[in-house]
């Protein structure tokens, strides 16, 4: 009989990240996912340990044009393109990094040791619709934020690898 061991974190993580008391703790993970991540070199994070697909997002900020780099949970979709999703943890205000990725064209992904570029595109409209039902396939957690906020339609954004 050959079986075939699967790593039971990953669906650990999504239970855990639809209830409510996990974004009570937000920002302790990410203090650790920032230390876990400098500890590495950035070649892993809280999230990867986990089972998670995470990265390293750096972007030009929007009025300073100083490069910033922040630690995301992305979401796989494909082979060379990513989503991102401006949940902010179902904060009320918009996730800083996202107004920087919104005025870019461009940014750089820090992920698994490798280091690349990658085109910016803000989904909206029917494109936004179809990634955010493949953005809570995979992380369901989204859709309970997003009940957080109503009023505040997350950013959603697709990195495309150069």
């Amino acid at each position: 009989m050959n079986r075939v061991l699967r790593n039971p974190l990953p669906a650990v993580g999504r239970m855990l990240g639809r209830r409510r008391t996990v974004m009570r703790v937000a920002p302790f993970i990410v203090v650790l996912e920032r230390l876990v991540r400098r500890i590495s070199r950035g070649r892993h994070g809280v999230l990867d340990v986990a089972g998670l697909p995470s990265m390293e997002l750096t972007v030009l900020g929007r009025k300073s044009g100083v490069p910033r780099t922040v630690s995301l949970l992305y979401v796989p979709d494909g082979q060379d393109n990513f989503l991102l999703v401006g949940s902010n943890w179902g904060r009320p205000q918009h996730p800083s990094w996202s107004a920087n990725l919104a005025a870019a064209d461009y940014a750089e992904i820090h992920s698994r040791g490798e280091r690349f570029k990658v085109r910016v595109r803000r989904l909206t409209g029917t494109a936004r619709d179809r990634a955010w039902e493949r953005a809570t396939d995979r992380w369901p957690g989204y859709s309970m934020e997003q009940g957080m906020v109503p009023e505040r339609p997350f950013r959603l954004f697709e990195l495309t690898r150069l």
